[in-house]
C-alpha cells in the first residue's frame, strides 16, 4: 500500500484540484472571456524551472515559441553526451551512461531498485549503478570547446554547436500530464522527469507545451501535438536544404552549421536539433492525459505517411492513460475513488476539455476501445509500451487496449508496478520515489530496442 504521507497528500491534492474543476465548470463566462485561440500552457499556481542552456547538471533546455498563431511551444532537454565524437567507442559511452543514471538515481533509493510485473516480452534487469569513475561533465571526450560560454557583451552564455563533432541522437517527443487543464512542459516536476529521461534513454526530449481546456477544447491539444511532429519534420529539411546550400554562419569558429536565413537574416533552423537530432529515430511519450495525445499523434503520423519525412515514429510510451467510457471496467468499479485522480474528478475535467455538444464518455479522444474509432487499423501502429499502477483505477482499460494492438501482432508489453498510484513516475512529491527512478529505466531499456543504431543496442 501507498506511504501514509502519499495518503495525506493525496486527499489535500484531491480537495484543492476538485475546487479548481469545480469553479471553472460554474463560471462558464469566466471561461468564454479567456477562450482565445491563443490560449494558455500554463496555470498561475504552476512552479515553473527556468530554461538553462548550458550542462550545468548534464542536460541543456531552451524553450522556443513555434507557432505564431498560438501559445504552443516547447522545451528541448539536450543531454550532455551529444558532445561525444560520433566514432567515440561503446565503452565509453557505456561509462558516460553509468555516470548519469548514478546522479538521477535518489539518495533514499538503496541498492535495490524495486521492479514490475510485465505482462509483455520485455526482460526484467536488476540495475545497480555505482559511484566509481565520478568526473567532469565535459572530460573524457566531452571537450569545452563545443561550449559557447563566452559569448560577446555576454548575450548568451549557453551551448552552441560550432565544434564538426556532432553527435546523432534520436528524439523523445514529450506530453505532459494534468487532465487537459492543468501542468505545463516547463513546470518544475515536468523539468526533473524530462531531464532524467533524456539521460537514462541518451534521447534529446521535446517536452511540448499545448494549449489547455477550457481555454482551448477538443481537438486543440491533440491538433498541437501534430504541429509539432510538422515543425520537426519543417526543421529537419530546413537543416538539410542548408547543407546543400553550404552556407556558413559568421562567425570566428569553423566548420560552422549551414542554415537558412528569413529576411531578417535570422536562422530558421534551430541549431540543437540540426546538429544532434535524428528525427528518423523519433518516439512519443505521455504521461495521464499525455497519453490519448501521444496516441492520437501516433494514429495522426501513420495516416501521414511521408508527408512527416524525414520523421520516423519507431514506438510510442503510454504511461498510465487518461482513458474512460460509459461502461465501467473492474478497476473503474473497485478503485473509482484511488488516489490523487479519481474517477469523479476525472469525469470533471473531460467535461471541461470535450466541447458541451460532444461530452461523452465514450468519445474516440477518451475510450480506445469503442468500436469505428476511425484512423489508421491497429496492425500499422508503432510498438507501444503501456506503464499502469496497481492503485489506478484507469489500469484496466490501458491493459485492454495494449492486448488489442497484441492481437494484430504488435510489440505491446505492459509493465505493471505494485503499490504505485496514478503519476507516480511523474508527479512533483513521487518524482524521487525508488519507482518513478525504476520506471524511467524500464522505459529506456524498452525504448532501445527501436533507437540503439544497429551494433550498439546494449550500449546502455
Amino acid at each position: 500500500m501507498p506511504s501514509v504521507a502519499v495518503k495525506l497528500y493525496s486527499v489535500l491534492f484531491k480537495l484543492i484540484l476538485k475546487r479548481r474543476l469545480q469553479n471553472r465548470i460554474q463560471n462558464p463566462d469566466l471561461n468564454d472571456e479567456m477562450s482565445t485561440s491563443f490560449g494558455v500552457t500554463s496555470r498561475p499556481e504552476e512552479t515553473i524551472a527556468a530554461a538553462n542552456p548550458s550542462f550545468t547538471d548534464g542536460v541543456a533546455t531552451k524553450d522556443i515559441h513555434i507557432d505564431p498563431s498560438s501559445c504552443l511551444s516547447i522545451r528541448i532537454f539536450l543531454p550532455d553526451t551529444c558532445l561525444a565524437s560520433p566514432d567515440l567507442d561503446a565503452a565509453r559511452v557505456r561509462e558516460k551512461r553509468s555516470e548519469l543514471e548514478f546522479r538521477s538515481i535518489p539518495s533514499n533509493s538503496g541498492n535495490g531498485i524495486p521492479r514490475r510485473s510485465s505482462y509483455g516480452s520485455i526482460e526484467t534487469y536488476n540495475v545497480a549503478a555505482t559511484a566509481s569513475n565520478r568526473r567532469s561533465s565535459y572530460s573524457n571526450g566531452f571537450s569545452t570547446d563545443d561550449l559557447s560560454v563566452n559569448s560577446e557583451n555576454g548575450a548568451y552564455r549557453g551551448y552552441s554547436p560550432f565544434n564538426n563533432r556532432r553527435r546523432k541522437l534520436p528524439l523523445m517527443v514529450q506530453f505532459h500530464g494534468g487532465g487537459f487543464v492543468a501542468g505545463s512542459c516547463d513546470s518544475a516536476a515536468n523539468d526533473f522527469f524530462c531531464r532524467r529521461i533524456a539521460k537514462v534513454c541518451d534521447v534529446i526530449v521535446v517536452a511540448v507545451g499545448y494549449r489547455l481546456a477550457p481555454e482551448n477544447r477538443y481537438p486543440a491539444a491533440f491538433e498541437d501535438g501534430v504541429k509539432v511532429m510538422h515543425w520537426l519534420a519543417k526543421q529537419a529539411n530546413l537543416a538539410e536544404c542548408g547543407k546543400s546550400l553550404g552556407k556558413k554562419l559568421d562567425s570566428r569558429k569553423s566548420d560552422v552549421q549551414g542554415h537558412i536565413a528569413d529576411a531578417f537574416g535570422a536562422s530558421l533552423v534551430e541549431p540543437w536539433l540540426a546538429t544532434h537530432g535524428d528525427p528518423s529515430r523519433c518516439v512519443l511519450l505521455g504521461a495521464s492525459c499525455g497519453a490519448n495525445i501521444a496516441d492520437y499523434v501516433a494514429r495522426k503520423s501513420v495516416e501521414s505517411g511521408t508527408l512527416l519525412d524525414p520523421v520516423k515514429v519507431v514506438a510510442q510510451v503510454l504511461m498510465y492513460p487518461f482513458f474512460i467510457g460509459n461502461t465501467p471496467t473492474h478497476s473503474e468499479i473497485k478503485l473509482s475513488n484511488s488516489y490523487f485522480f479519481d474517477k469523479a474528478m476525472s469525469i470533471l475535467a473531460w467535461r471541461l476539455f470535450l466541447p458541451e455538444d460532444e461530452f461523452n464518455l465514450d468519445h474516440p479522444a477518451a475510450n480506445p476501445l469503442i468500436p469505428n474509432r476511425g484512423g489508421p487499423p491497429l496492425k500499422r501502429m508503432p510498438p507501444t509500451l503501456t506503464v499502469v499502477a496497481e492503485h489506478d483505477w484507469m489500469r484496466d482499460r490501458a491493459i485492454a487496449y495494449a492486448q488489442d494492438l497484441k492481437k494484430v501482432n504488435i510489440d505491446a508489453p505492459v509493465l505493471d508496478y505494485k503499490d504505485c498510484v496514478h503519476e507516480f513516475a511523474t508527479l512533483d512529491m513521487l518524482l524521487r520515489t525508488p519507482e518513478a527512478q525504476a520506471c524511467a529505466e524500464d522505459i529506456a531499456i524498452w525504448v532501445k530496442k527501436y533507437i540503439s543504431l544497429r551494433g550498439h543496442e546494449f550500449s546502455y
